[in-house]
């Protein structure tokens, strides 16, 4: 059973594993993969690792944003 949700908690997709889809790919054995498979592997997790952190960063910003109107509105 999952956690509920809040605004801290991510939203989980897949296989009703606590990591989600992230899960599979931790769980695939990677013994049938090429030297050059691998380093291919690693650049695509890379680039949706620095896809991830820019979106993260951007819903931190958006929140900040948020927090200060609201914030500013509550001192008025």
């Amino acid at each position: 059973m999952l956690p509920p949700m809040d605004d801290e908690s991510p939203l989980l997709r897949g296989p009703g594993h606590p990591l989600g889809h992230a899960s599979l790919l931790a769980a695939e054995p990677l013994d049938r993969y090429s030297q050059d498979e691998l380093t291919a592997r690693i650049a695509a997790l890379e680039a949706e690792i620095a896809r991830v952190q820019a979106h993260a960063d951007k819903a931190a910003d958006h929140r900040r944003l948020a927090e200060s109107i609201f914030s500013s509105r509550q001192h008025d």
